[in-house]
């Protein structure tokens, strides 16, 4: 069997806008869903040591049930993901004013980011080897508060070699800065808490925050703190030494690549199912998120209810508030310039040795 799309109505917009649902099959036994909805991966089915499929990440069974508010399941975070402090940047001697959506900082691109629009969407033409589908938004000069016409394309491609693929362009007309991260929850067991999986990143040092979660500008070593991952470590091991309310990790880890090329990321194992999950990127950083907020109103496709700790984001990203801080990647895109990064989710069963 080849790589297929399939696509299907899934209901409309408050203002009349229909929304589609897409399904990406390989030969391999992976599936997964995504709507022209805010970009978003509703579901990703993969195989277990047995063979048995099953829902990895966090979604929602409806529109309206998206429509109602989410904590980011599966979406595009943008025109700038993470957090930007106190809601405003300077750039090029002009003041801009974000909304202020997560205490006084603004946070995935404001009130109504690239999370919640409707992007136009393309499946790409028939290939025995991958399946393909473009989606792609044009966000407006002052849209949210930030500069500039926005074009950006995001292809998602499910590869028969289990890979999924997300590559990420833009161009502006105006200097804006830009930061775009898919917000999908992962549980490779599919029930229970996310704290055994096994977690490496590649990755010697972390940006340390303050209270709210705001990066203080200094650059610093994992070595011999809670946030060391430079080699596989449950989840949970010593998340109760995180020193946030919720507890758990919310953290941005510098990756040893530095965003140079496309190279691993993180590789997370999940004992019981055996399931393996490889995050490469071309990215500099990558957010590690344990859904310190969930809590419990919510239930994903499949039943598994969103508690505290229920799945956990790998956020591959430039650092947050880069616009406040000159040390960290520029995230500033000037006309002329063509932004492009490169995540991939890579798939595999290990044996329980492992």
């Amino acid at each position: 069997m080849n790589a297929v799309v399939e696509q299907q109505d899934w209901g409309r917009m408050p203002d009349g806008t229909p929304v589609k649902l897409f399904t990406l099959r390989n030969r391999k036994g992976l599936t997964v869903k995504i709507t022209n909805y805010g970009a978003i991966v509703t579901e990703l089915h993969a195989p277990d040591r047995t063979g048995q499929s099953g829902n990895i990440v966090l979604g929602l069974s409806t529109l309206d049930e998206y429509l109602k508010g989410h904590p980011f399941f599966g979406a595009v975070a943008g025109r700038v993901a993470n957090r930007i402090a106190r809601a405003r940047f300077t750039l090029d001697g002009h003041d801009y004013t974000l909304a202020a959506n997560n205490g006084p900082h603004h946070l995935h691109g404001g009130i109504k980011g690239f999370d919640k629009v409707v992007w136009q969407a393309k499946p790409l033409p028939a290939n025995p080897q991958e399946a393909g589908l473009e989606l792609s938004y044009l966000g407006k000069d002052g849209e949210e508060g930030y500069p500039g016409n926005l074009r950006a394309t995001l292809v998602y491609t499910l590869a028969n070699n289990n890979e999924l693929k997300l590559d990420f362009t833009a161009t502006t007309d105006k200097a804006t800065p830009i930061n775009l991260t898919n917000h999908s929850y992962f549980n490779l067991a599919c029930s229970g808490d996310i704290l055994g999986h096994e977690l490496m990143l590649a990755a010697d040092r972390y940006t340390p925050v303050d209270d709210t979660l705001v990066p203080t500008g200094e650059i610093a070593s994992v070595k011999n703190t809670p946030m060391d991952f430079t080699k596989p470590t449950p989840i949970g091991a010593r998340i109760e030494q995180i020193k946030s309310k919720p507890v758990g990790y919310d953290h941005n880890f510098v990756l040893n690549s530095e965003g140079r090329s496309l190279a691993l990321a993180a590789r997370v194992y999940e004992p019981n199912s055996g399931r393996v999950m490889e995050v490469l990127t071309t990215e500099p950083g990558v957010q590690l998120y344990t859904g310190n907020f969930l809590d419990g109103s919510r239930t994903s496709v499949g039943g598994l209810l969103c508690k505290q700790h229920t799945g956990f984001c790998l956020e591959t990203q430039h650092f947050p508030d880069a616009v406040h801080h000159p040390k960290f990647p520029s995230i500033i895109l000037r006309p002329g310039q063509t932004y492009r990064t490169q995540t991939v989710f890579r798939f595999s069963v290990a044996s329980r040795h492992s």
